[in-house]
């Protein structure tokens, strides 16, 4: 988890009612948001690490993260463990492209911040079609900047929002990709709005467990 202070409502993968199997967490001190998102500090790669391998000795049988730009070190922190480790949403494009035989869509917190590494940790090409959420003002100050309360409702119309941008300026697209561990909670609104399938990591770890 990273040291966060919003709150975190059900369907985010950082409330256990999220799912109906128990979840352990443990939370990596100091990894905030500007250090993972905004530009990556590699000194936290041992802590992430560390904290993935406590988990690991507390009973988990998958273990995952709060952030999806954590894809970046998927690969770093896997041979650590001998349990199946799930760094992000976007360890799914692949398998997505295949399902849906086309192209995918990505909303993620932060557009100006995802690059090819974060695909390249995870083994999977950049897609073009990308919106970011910086630039809504609920779901910035919320979990960007953790200056404002967290307004459901509101977020919820802004990623909605967002994910409409992304069919209009990307027509191509067969499905979306939710990159950010927050907006699971709106994956069904945004269905609905956008008429496409939508990934998202809750569903991921739901397919893990199902198998582990």
């Amino acid at each position: 988890m990273l040291d966060t202070t919003f709150d975190r409502i059900v369907g985010d993968i950082g409330n256990p009612d999220t799912f109906s199997f128990p979840v352990i967490y443990e939370t990596v001190t100091g990894a905030v948001v500007s250090k993972v998102v905004h530009h990556y500090d590699d000194q936290l790669l041992q802590p992430f690490i560390e904290a993935a391998k406590r988990l690991e000795g507390r009973g988990a049988t998958v273990i995952t993260t709060s952030c999806g730009f954590l894809s970046r070190v998927q690969q770093e922190i896997e041979r650590m463990l001998t349990v199946p480790f799930i760094s992000s949403s976007l360890m799914q494009i692949p398998f997505i492209e295949q399902v849906v035989r086309g192209e995918v869509g990505i909303v993620t917190a932060r557009a100006t911040s995802l690059t090819e590494a974060h695909f390249n940790g995870v083994r999977s090409r950049m897609p073009t079609a990308i919106v970011g959420l910086e630039h809504y003002p609920s779901f910035r100050g919320a979990i960007l900047e953790q200056s404002i309360p967290l307004d459901a409702i509101a977020i919820q119309e802004e990623v909605i929002q967002a994910a409409k941008e992304l069919l209009v300026t990307n027509p191509f697209i067969k499905a979306i990709v939710l990159e950010c561990t927050n907006l699971p909670p709106y994956r069904e609104a945004i269905e609905k709005a956008t008429k496409l399938p939508v990934f998202d990591l809750r569903g991921l770890c739901l397919y893990v467990m199902a198998s582990s």
